[in-house]
């Protein structure tokens, strides 16, 4: 059975910058976790990151891709350069993936880590840009699929579609 991994937050862990959550409510989430799928995970928690933080944003590039090749960086609302944190959350959040063997992520859109398909823009004004965060970014390199938690139903038909001939009996060995 696929194991998922799951930013915190989603799960209702009040883990945000602002020591709030995010959490969704969602049938099919709820019976990932009854199955036992859900790997759980905060990624600037688990480099050390206190809650509540300042909010942070990448600034200087389009995402996490600018900031792992040294191209952007991640600052908080106050000037403080806390890129290496979130760098070092990245690295564990593939650590943690590897481990659990998940291939697939469900991240929450718009953080400088796991936005999946858009972050803030940097100026700290509430403007969007499409992109990924350091998260995304380096779980995508690393062939796990990334969704937001606005795509549960497609990580739902993904999944499906990849167990699909493991349940039915079709798969033949030879």
């Amino acid at each position: 059975m696929e194991k998922i991994l799951v930013s915190a937050c989603l799960l209702g862990k009040p883990v945000r910058y602002d020591g709030s959550d995010k959490t969704v409510a969602s049938s099919i989430l709820s019976q990932w976790q009854r199955e036992g799928r859900v790997v759980g995970l905060c990624p600037e928690v688990e480099a050390g990151l206190p809650v509540p933080r300042p909010p942070a944003e990448i600034i200087g590039g389009r995402g996490g891709d600018a900031v792992h090749d040294g191209t952007a960086k991640i600052l908080e609302n106050t000037g403080k350069d806390v890129t290496q944190s979130f760098l070092a959350g990245a690295w564990k959040a593939l650590e943690t993936a590897r481990k659990w063997h998940c291939r697939f992520a469900l991240l929450t859109d718009g953080s400088p880590s796991c936005g999946s398909s858009f972050l803030y823009d940097g100026s700290f004004t509430g403007a969007r840009i499409p992109g990924a965060g350091v998260v995304a970014a380096l779980l995508l390199k690393n062939g796990v699929e990334v969704f937001s938690e606005h795509q549960i139903s497609m990580l739902a038909e993904r999944l499906d579609a990849d167990e699909t001939p493991f349940r039915t009996g079709c798969l033949r060995r030879f």
